[in-house]
């Protein structure tokens, strides 16, 4: 009977996600792409690790389904380096959105009530999800209308930093809204405007003046006579 074979380890397995890489490539020919991408068409994999030798890099198999396989020439260490370079950068410059619950009573007095609305603003306003949660018990389920009109309120309340993702549902005894914060933060309204200055009305050109009469005194012609008045 035949010894069973051993599951295989992490190891094994990373190794098998890895490219074949130099002698490891075990076919008669490969199509051969160069360093800088430009295509060097179908060759003998001895012609391929020749070529790779006398560059001193790495043949690399980059497409092991295609018939012949393509291989890459390159320095496959400084490749790998440069792709977990990548990876990391891009698992710091993703975002991690939690989901913060905040919950209340139908009977939460109206002090308690807005302190909720606050913890849910500061969470908002740190880019977190909001679960507005409320517990019923007993009979306070009679009282769910009542409490779904409240959390509407709540979502009105919180409108400038938040929008509404599911709306207030019941989940066994409780009733939930799910919030998200909006993007871009708060919105600033806009600036007004300067009013633009009317056109000035035209100026009419002053009116000429008529020349003073002479004061002199008067002169007599032939034939007329002056009378004094």
């Amino acid at each position: 009977m035949a010894a069973p074979t051993p599951p295989p380890n992490a190891q094994d397995n990373a190794r098998n996600r890895e490219p074949r890489v130099n002698h490891r490539i075990r076919v008669p020919e490969v199509r051969l792409v160069g360093v800088e991408g430009e295509q060097l068409g179908i060759v003998s994999i001895e012609d391929a690790m020749r070529m790779a030798q006398d560059l001193s890099i790495d043949l690399v198999e980059v497409a092991a389904t295609a018939r012949p396989p393509v291989c890459k020439l390159m320095d496959y260490g400084k490749f790998k380096y440069t792709q977990k370079k990548k990876a990391g950068e891009q698992k710091r410059s993703s975002t991690h959105v939690e989901v913060k619950e905040v919950k209340l009573r139908p009977k939460t007095d109206e002090h308690d009530f807005h302190t909720k609305i606050n913890q849910a603003r500061r969470f908002l306003t740190d880019g977190d999800r909001v679960k507005m949660t409320i517990m019923f018990r007993g009979r306070e389920m009679a009282y769910a209308k009542a409490q779904q009109e409240r959390l509407m309120e709540i979502a009105t309340i919180l409108a400038d930093i938040a929008a509404v993702d599911v709306l207030p549902k019941v989940e066994g005894r409780n009733m939930s809204m799910m919030l998200n914060p909006k993007r871009g933060g708060i919105a600033q309204p806009a600036a007004p405007k300067p009013a633009e200055a009317a056109p000035a009305a035209p100026v009419a050109p002053p009116a000429p003046v008529a020349p003073p009469a002479p004061t002199g005194p008067s002169v007599q012609t032939r034939g007329s006579s002056s009378r004094p008045t």
